[in-house]
Parts: structure tokens; C-alpha cells; sequence
């Protein structure tokens, strides 16, 4: 695998993970609302990717000289933090809101604990460290977002 690639694997799939996961469960405890849970889905799918790879070509662009390397990063950061947000919209179109929520979490969960066990194999450290930290991360994320959409939807602006 390219370093270009390894590169937009490894932030795009924990950056689309993790901001995918945080914005569905904010909007989930704010509105209870399918319809606003994939449209916030769908445009950090697109905005998010377009963002950060555009942010990633900016920051290549600063440190690297060849063009061919930075537009590499570029377009598979792009790749893979787009898809790696896309994912979580089959659950939540087969499902009831809740459990669409509730398998998206899980979902999640898993794709950060492969991650983060091959790039733990990958620098040969333990494993389980590497997940736990990552997994701790993510339940914060998901603390934060869930309380920050219920106080949102008790302050009655929505």
C-alpha cells in the first residue's frame, strides 16, 4: 500500500468515524428526526471529506514538493473519509431511528477497533492499549454529542 494511501486510511476512516458518529447522535438526542439524521449523514459525508482533504493538500502543499505525492494524500484522504461517513446510512434507512443510532454506534466501534489493531500490530505495540484509548475517544464523542443535542432540544430552539 502506498503512503499516500496508508495516510488517507488511517485519518479519514477515524476522522469520518468519529465526526459521523458525533453529528448522528447530536442531531438523534436534538430532534429524533430520521430525515435530519441522514441529511446531517450525508452533507459531512460530502463537506467534511472535501474539507479535511482540501485542509490535508494545504498542509502537503506547505511541507512537500512533489505534486504527484500531495494529490495523492489529497484524493485519498477525500476517498476514504467519504466513505467512511456514507457507511452509516444503510442502518439508519433499514431501521427504526434508535436502532439504526444504536448499530451505527457499534459499527463504529468496530471499524476503530480494526484500525486501530493493525496500525498497533503495524508499530508493534499491545493491541489492546491502542484500542482501548481509541474506543475511549470515541464513547466521549458520543457522551458529549448526545448531551450537547438533548440540551439543544431543551432550550427549545428546534
Amino acid at each position: 500500500m502506498k503512503e499516500a494511501t496508508k495516510r488517507g486510511l488511517s485519518f479519514g476512516v477515524t476522522s469520518g468515524v468519529i465526526t459521523t458518529i458525533g453529528l448522528m447522535i447530536g442531531i438523534y438526542s436534538s430532534t429524533g428526526s430520521k430525515l435530519a439524521v441522514l441529511g446531517g449523514i450525508i452533507t459531512i459525508a460530502i463537506t467534511d471529506a472535501l474539507s479535511d482533504s482540501f485542509g490535508v493538500n494545504i498542509s502537503e502543499e506547505a511541507t512537500e514538493k512533489k505534486r504527484k505525492k500531495i494529490w495523492a494524500n489529497t484524493v485519498s484522504t477525500f476517498i476514504f473519509k467519504f466513505l467512511s461517513a456514507i457507511i452509516f446510512i444503510g442502518a439508519i434507512l433499514i431501521f427504526e431511528l434508535k436502532t439504526g443510532v444504536i448499530i451505527n454506534v457499534f459499527l463504529g466501534a468496530l471499524v476503530l477497533i480494526i484500525l486501530s489493531y493493525i496500525l498497533a500490530k503495524k508499530e508493534r505495540k499491545k493491541p489492546l492499549k491502542i484500542i482501548g484509548w481509541h474506543l475511549v475517544i470515541a464513547a466521549l464523542v458520543i457522551i458529549m454529542t448526545y448531551f450537547l443535542g438533548k440540551l439543544i432540544a431543551n432550550l427549545g430552539l428546534i
